[in-house]
C-alpha cells in the first residue's frame, strides 16, 4: 500500500485559496494533505473548502478566531479521529488532529511559536513534552506513526541559513534545538535528513525581507516516522517552488 502525504502550512487557508490552493489539491496526489494555520473556523469557508471533490476534511480550530488552526483532507476515511493531545490548555488553540487508519496513525501538528516573551517559550516547550508523551503511547500499538508539521524549530545549523545570526532567536535556541536531540532519539526519526544531508533547503522564509528570493530560509516543517517504518519511505521531497504562503510544502511517499 503506497502512500503520498503532503504537509504546508498554509499562513491562512481563506487566503490561500485566493491563490490557487483548490487547484493544488486537486493536482497533487496526496492521499492526505495535512495543512496549518487554517486560521478560520470552518462555518467560514467556501464550499469548496469544506467539501472538496474526492476528499474528506478534518478541520481542528482554536477558540480565538483567526488564529492557529490545523485540517487534514483526506481521500480514505480514517478509522477515528482525535482532536488535541488531551490537555485543555494546549488544545484551545486548535494545534492538533490526530487520524487512526488500520496500519498507522497520522499526526498533523502545528506546533507553537515561542518568540513571544519566556511564557509562551515555556507553553511551547510544555506541548512539545505533551507531543512526546502521546507519540510513546502511539508507538505501543505497534502501528506505523507519521506525524507531520510545522514544528517552529530548526534543528540544527544546516537547517537554517544564518545559525549564527538566529542563536538568540526562539526557533532555533539551545533548549528547542536540545528537545529536539531527545525527541529524535526516542523514537522518531527526520524523513527529510534520510534523503538529503545537504543545505541550502529550506521551507520558510520572511515575507517582509524577500528572503525566499534569496534563499535566506529556515526549515521548520517536518515529516517524523517511527525508526522502524523508516525503511519503508521511499521519497522525501521539500516543494519549494509552490507558492502561496510564507512556508512551502514537504511530501513524503512510504510504503505501508
Amino acid at each position: 500500500m503506497h502512500k503520498k502525504f503532503i504537509s504546508w502550512n498554509v499562513n491562512g487557508i481563506r487566503a490561500v485559496e485566493k491563490k490557487g490552493f483548490a487547484q493544488f489539491l486537486a493536482s497533487c496526489g496526496a492521499d492526505i494533505l495535512a495543512v496549518q494555520e487554517t486560521k478560520a473556523q470552518p462555518q467560514q469557508l467556501a464550499p469548496a473548502l469544506q467539501n472538496p471533490p474526492g476528499y474528506q476534511v478534518f478541520y481542528c480550530s482554536a477558540e480565538r478566531k483567526g488564529y492557529s488552526g490545523v485540517a487534514c483532507f483526506c481521500k480514505e476515511s480514517p478509522q477515528a479521529v482525535s482532536y488535541g493531545l488531551g490537555v485543555e490548555e494546549l488544545d484551545r488553540e486548535g494545534r492538533t488532529l490526530i487520524l487512526e487508519y488500520p496500519k498507522f496513525y497520522f499526526l498533523n501538528i502545528y506546533f507553537p511559536n515561542g518568540g513571544q516573551g519566556e511564557e509562551r517559550l515555556a507553553f511551547k516547550l510544555r506541548f512539545y513534552e505533551q507531543f512526546l508523551a502521546k507519540s510513546r503511547e502511539l508507538f505501543q500499538t505497534g502501528k506505523t506513526v507519521i506525524a507531520c508539521g510545522d514544528v517552529n524549530t530548526a534543528h540544527q545549523e544546516i537547517d537554517l541559513a544564518r545559525p549564527r545570526e538566529n542563536a538568540t532567536v526562539s526557533g532555533f535556541l539551545p533548549e528547542e534545538r536540545a528537545w529536539l536531540d531527545r525527541f529524535f532519539s526516542q523514537g522518531y526519526a527526520d524523513v527529510y535528513r534520510a534523503f538529503e544531508k545537504g543545505g541550502g533547503h529550506y521551507t520558510w522564509w520572511d515575507y517582509k525581507t524577500r528572503a525566499r528570493q534569496r534563499n535566506v530560509g529556515w526549515r521548520l516543517d517536518y515529516f517524523m516516522v517511527d525508526q522502524k517504518s523508516l525503511k519503508r519511505v521511499t521519497r522525501a521531497e521539500i516543494l519549494s517552488d509552490v507558492m502561496g504562503s510564507d512556508h512551502c510544502p514537504i511530501e513524503m511517499e512510504i510504503d505501508l
